[in-house]
């Protein structure tokens, strides 16, 4: 049995708390998920410890935002089973704060085009460590400014396509940077759905520059994708995961967890990668 080893809670931008998923999981027959909430790793240990009650292993990890200037694209990194999680708590707090202060502008930017208030999305957002779009849908939905949370009016605010759009630029750290702070953190760094041909672009050099794994299962992944993925991942020696990215209502397509899963054997490679490593490592100064 696989896991669906991408998973969010409301401590970032799902709708749906750390014990609600784990009876999720439980109920969909789901043993094995990992908690990768944006930027924020407050929910691992309790995920751990409701998990255990559960009978469901929950892994620890954390999805980190990055920006990639040379191709001015964000990228989100996953970070899993890091040793020392205390290191990357500092780049997740800086990753909140920029995220805060777009977040801010933006509604500030909504309010004077609609009738919604910056404390209307500070109670949607509620239970979060930051402030994201779905949060600032979720207060026009409530003010009867639109009943989809991912219909016409969302692509005119967010959609850079969009004249209107009000989008605000977070400062986020280069990939690059995020894998050194995963590694010094003891963590394996995967980059998270590369779906587009600059990803592809991205993963390449990423591969040669310390990178441990990429998702190939995702709900944005198409199988014509996933084929290309799984033969740069091969060429590469990298591990290769997957999940939904759930994020229960605020999910931009419906998505049941575990509809895209991690096979059994993939797991297992993630799980056993560090030891693997290290004795990679001192066979290699024993030479």
């Amino acid at each position: 049995m696989g896991g669906d080893l991408h998973c969010h809670t409301k401590l970032s931008d799902s709708s749906m708390g750390i014990d609600d998923l784990i009876v999720l999981a439980q109920k969909r027959g789901i043993n094995t998920i990992a908690i990768t909430d944006r930027d924020c790793q407050a929910g691992t240990v309790r995920g751990k410890i409701i998990g255990e009650r559960r009978g469901i292993t929950v892994i620890p990890g954390v999805e980190i935002s990055c920006y990639d200037s040379k191709r001015k694209k964000y990228v989100e990194m996953l970070c899993y089973l890091s040793d020392s999680p205390d290191r990357l708590e500092g780049l997740c707090h800086r990753n909140i704060v920029a995220r805060k202060k777009a977040s801010q502008l933006m509604t500030l930017k909504i309010a004077r085009k609609y009738p919604i208030t910056p404390e209307l999305v500070l109670k949607c957002a509620t239970g979060s460590t930051a402030v994201f779009e779905q949060h600032i849908m979720h207060a026009l939905m409530e003010c009867g400014l639109t009943d989809k949370l991912y219909g016409d009016l969302y692509y005119e605010l967010f959609s850079p396509e969009s004249p209107d759009n009000v989008l605000v630029k977070a400062g986020y750290p280069e990939p690059s940077e995020v894998i050194e702070a995963i590694h010094e953190a003891g963590g394996i760094a995967v980059l998270a759905h590369p779906s587009t041909e600059k990803d592809v672009e991205i993963l390449k050099e990423l591969a040669a520059n310390g990178l441990d794994g990429v998702e190939v299962w995702h709900p944005s992944i198409s199988d014509e994708q996933k084929d290309l993925l799984m033969n740069v991942a091969r060429e590469n020696n990298l591990l290769s995961v997957g999940g939904t990215e759930f994020m229960g209502m605020y999910s931009k397509q419906p998505v049941s967890l575990g509809a895209c899963e991690t096979p059994d054997a993939a797991v297992k490679a993630l799980m056993s990668y560090k030891t693997k490593m290290k004795k990679r490592r001192a066979a290699a100064a024993a030479e």
